[in-house]
């Protein structure tokens, strides 16, 4: 029987069935693939949550912050380490539906929403950057101060919340066409490290440790305890040769000896 006859003779739920997988394979046979999908969405839901967003002044940016926070920690905690995400919102109104008393009948909301994505390290570096907009709107009323108030505070949360989903949205797709790249700049900074701290290890193991004295008639930082005084290259403490640095090479101290005691050399004698 041919596939159209068995499609109109079944039920109408497994003819949506149907129709859905043959959308989908269409969709999958021209390239398309879905944004979270399988292993893409663990993956890109990790990258999500160790995204820190950084606080956001007024009342109209906390509530995107809010919003941002709860998007993209997702329902784990929220311990984010590896990227900081700078927002800077903004809201602006235009009045609409200019009645002949001059009088208007709708107010329209507009918010935008300018981000940055950039690594947390002492020398931040930013990986990617884009806008948001969003368009909202109520209806004026007049002489009902309570229901206007109200009407604008919920315009503010809705514009705020869908800034906040627009902005997941093209962190998420970031992270998705970056994925490589993130991988191999990870890789490379644990390597990094793992140099770094072999090197550290290193240069620890060849210092030679210098040997301590104690120090009898001196009060320790803290004032508990004893106070000991690391040796110089001679081997010897420094208050055992009277410098004020284990460091022989050190002159200040001689200088100052001599400055103080104004030291001068002999004149010459002029006498034939």
């Amino acid at each position: 029987m041919p596939f159209f006859r068995i499609f109109q003779k079944s039920s109408p739920v497994l003819q949506g069935a149907l129709s859905g997988s043959f959308l989908l394979f269409s969709l999958s046979a021209c390239g398309f693939q879905p944004l979270y999908n399988g292993q893409k969405q663990h993956e890109v839901s990790a990258k999500l949550r160790d995204v820190y967003v950084s606080s956001i002044p007024e009342r109209f940016g906390q509530q995107v912050r809010l919003s941002l926070q709860q998007n993209l920690a997702g329902s784990g905690p929220e311990d984010p380490h590896g990227y900081t995400l700078n927002v800077y919102p903004g809201i602006s109104s235009e009045a609409i539906g200019i009645n002949q008393d001059n009088t208007s009948g709708r107010t329209r909301s507009i918010g935008t929403a300018r981000w940055e994505l950039l690594t947390i390290s002492n020398n931040p570096v930013k990986l990617a950057e884009g806008n948001a907009t969003t368009i909202d709107g109520y209806t004026v009323t007049y002489e009902q101060n309570i229901a206007q108030t109200l009407n604008d505070e919920t315009v503010k949360g809705r514009i705020a919340k869908n800034l906040a989903d627009e902005i997941t949205q093209q962190l998420a797709t970031w992270f998705n066409l970056h994925e490589t790249d993130l991988a191999k700049q990870e890789a490379d900074a644990i390597k990094a490290k793992e140099k770094a701290t072999a090197a550290n290890q290193i240069e620890t193991t060849n210092k030679p440790e210098r040997p301590r004295y104690l120090i009898s008639g001196m009060v320790p930082e803290g004032g508990s305890g004893s106070a000991y005084q690391e040796a110089g290259p001679d081997g010897l403490p420094a208050m055992a040769t009277g410098r004020t640095s284990y460091n022989p090479l050190d002159t200040s101290a001689i200088n100052q000896l001599h400055n103080s005691e104004d030291i001068g050399t002999p004149s010459s004698s002029t006498t034939p």
